[in-house]
């Protein structure tokens, strides 16, 4: 077994709360009260996952975290990213400032949860990727050699210190870590800055970055190219539910197969809101069969298998982000009825 596969096997399927069709959080609200945030994210998902909140504060949003700490980087007027050569520097420390205006939400979200009891219990939060990262650092004016490699460091001194942190004040609670990836979706064209192996290691090495008992993982909210996210070493893939992904049913099946999870996106945040789950239902068990008819055994895909909406829900109002959270825990009543069943029927 590679150090890849050995790394995913890991994740007990019977231990981890991380499995069974629970629903999740992608991480972005529209509140602009980070109290009400965090009592919506406990309430309103299984697994409940650290809102961050752009509305609130532009702080909040996903790039502009990063660069908070980070040496001769700051976030510009109208959340644009500003460099200053003169003051990168490989030397000083990337430092992550919980106390600063962009962890609102992070904040609020452990007062509350330690407050009402959540320690001992999974919870999931997510950070920007440094291959995202990255690209905004290239866009500000950094050649790709230098924006690169600094992306890198400050997602490592990031995560590491948000693990902590969590750790800190829900020393029982399970943990899923996951980063946030976009860009990984223009990976494979021709144009992007860098190759793939170079990001594959970028979000490998910064998976290393978080403590062992930690579950690592990918998000990209596009199509993108399943086998080069897998290459990285995720515990978790969170991927939107796309016919396309039946293209990839071999590296799919093998990766459940070895205790890897998926969190599928059922229930779309773009165009009209489903009135009922039934179409996000439909279509997810559509796919599922077509993953099935390509050899993924059927009970191994339920039991390995979260559901979420294919993205934050920053850009809803509060009700209809309320709205989609709960067709996202509809569906996910399903699929954990049938991983339920599933386990009933083989004597787990």
């Amino acid at each position: 077994m590679s150090e890849v596969s050995a790394g995913v096997a890991s994740t007990s399927r019977s231990s981890s709360p991380f499995v069974d069709g629970r629903s999740v959080g992608i991480g972005s609200l529209p509140h602009r009260d980070a109290d009400a945030a965090a009592a919506f994210a406990l309430a309103e998902l299984d697994v409940p996952t650290v809102p961050t909140l752009p509305k609130r504060s532009p702080a909040e949003s996903r790039v502009a975290q990063a660069i908070v700490g980070l040496p001769g980087v700051s976030l510009g007027q109208y959340g644009s990213v500003l460099v200053d050569p003169a003051h990168l520097t490989d030397d000083r420390p990337v430092v992550t400032d919980l106390d600063h205006d962009a962890f609102g939400g992070l904040r609020a979200f452990l007062a509350r949860a330690a407050a009402v009891g959540h320690d001992g219990q999974p919870v999931k939060w997510q950070f920007v990727g440094p291959v995202t990262l990255g690209v905004a650092l290239q866009r500000a004016g950094l050649p790709a050699t230098v924006a690169f490699p600094l992306a890198g460091r400050a997602v490592r001194a990031h995560l590491a210190s948000l693990a902590a942190a969590v750790t800190a004040a829900l020393p029982s609670s399970p943990q899923m870590a996951i980063l946030d990836e976009p860009s990984f979706a223009e990976l494979m064209r021709t144009d992007f800055p860098i190759p793939p192996d170079e990001a594959v290691d970028l979000m490998s090495t910064a998976m290393a970055a978080l403590p062992a008992g930690v579950v690592a993982g990918v998000h990209c909210s596009g199509p993108c190219d399943v086998a080069t996210m897998l290459a990285a070493g995720p515990r978790v893939i969170s991927v939107p539910v796309a016919g396309e992904l039946v293209e990839w049913a071999g590296y799919l099946t093998r990766f459940v197969e070895e205790g890897g999870v998926v969190v599928w996106g059922a229930v779309t945040t773009d165009g009209p809101v489903a009135s009922s789950p039934e179409r996000p239902w439909r279509t997810l068990s559509d796919l599922w069969c077509a993953l099935v008819r390509r050899g993924c055994d059927p009970v191994t895909l339920r039991r390995q298998s979260l559901v979420s909406t294919t993205g934050g829900l920053v850009g809803h109002s509060v009700s209809m982000a309320r709205r989609l959270a709960r067709l996202t825990a509809a569906v996910a009543a399903r699929v954990k009825d049938q991983a339920t069943a599933a386990r009933f029927s083989l004597g787990a």
